[in-house]
């Protein structure tokens, strides 16, 4: 197998990914016939079956299979020398993507449509999710990642920010129970779906509360933060959204072992290219002044 077989691995492995000769062509922009000669020629070169044909389609056979573990590990390769060579250069112009999680959006968007108005030939994306999105492969430019430490390899990882948490309530729910006192198992509380969730000041509610006092729990960040605000408990909240929040009363002042630090992570490979250079030192600059 040579460079010269290329064209036909590609294609077998667009035919096993999608199951069709005509999904295949529509993927690849050619005929479906040339799916199907390429398909041939790479099984009379292998000497072995790569597809089981039937009316539905085409089903991977084991061989088939092995064959797309092998591709997609080489598509992905390609994708990441895409993502890396489309963000070389001095150039402040392109997509630049920013990666972190939902609920940090409110520090983050002023900062980053400041940003792209001084860079109008920028696109700047923001995909703020809980999936990792993968800087090696060019998935994105920049992340800003909480908790531990990142330790990717290939990875710049600095120091962006601490998030100091507290305790609040609403005015409504400080008015219906009282403050809280010693006696954390005369309230109820606002907590994580998953009660095994690391975040420090997670962990610290679920040792000191009684669990049957957590009455509403949410798998995200804000919706958490919005049902402290509708009185459903008390709840950690991050200091700096509290204060744009005038209902909240704080119960317990931040702890040192509720902080959550903010890490600004950029690959090797693109840390040294002008916009990511400009956005990781704007974001910097901005942390100094956030709360």
């Amino acid at each position: 197998m040579d460079i010269d077989n290329w064209d036909e691995i590609r294609t077998a492995y667009h035919v096993a990914r999608l199951g069709t000769v005509s999904g295949a062509a529509d993927a690849l922009g050619v005929h479906h016939a040339t799916v199907i000669r390429h398909v041939d020629a790479l099984e009379d070169r292998l000497g072995v079956k790569l597809f089981q044909r039937h009316a539905r389609g085409y089903t991977p056979t084991e061989a088939g299979e092995e064959l797309l573990r092998v591709a997609q590990v080489t598509a992905d390769q390609f994708s990441q020398l895409a993502g890396r060579l489309r963000g070389r250069g001095a150039a402040m112009t392109g997509d630049l993507t920013v990666t972190t999680v939902d609920s940090l959006t409110p520090l983050l968007v002023p900062v980053l449509s400041g940003f792209q108005a001084e860079h109008p030939e920028l696109t700047l994306r923001l995909m703020a999710d809980s999936r990792l999105y993968r800087l090696e492969y060019g998935e994105a430019h920049v992340a800003v990642r909480a908790g531990s430490q990142p330790d990717e390899p290939d990875n710049i990882v600095q120091r962006l920010y601490t998030l100091r948490y507290a305790l609040y309530a609403s005015s409504g729910y400080v008015a219906a129970h009282g403050r809280l006192g010693e006696d954390m198992s005369a309230h109820f509380y606002v907590g994580p779906s998953d009660e095994e969730h690391r975040a420090p000041f997670n962990r610290w509610l679920k040792a000191n509360t009684p669990s049957d006092r957590v009455g509403f729990r949410a798998s995200d960040a804000r919706a958490q933060v919005e049902a402290v605000i509708a009185g459903a408990g008390i709840g950690f909240v991050p200091v700096w959204w509290a204060e744009r929040l005038p209902g909240l009363e704080q119960m317990r002042p931040p702890q040192a072992e509720w902080d959550v630090p903010l890490w600004l992570v950029t690959h090797v490979d693109l840390h040294r290219t002008a916009k990511v250079q400009a956005l990781t030192t704007r974001l910097k600059d901005a942390a100094k002044e956030w709360p």
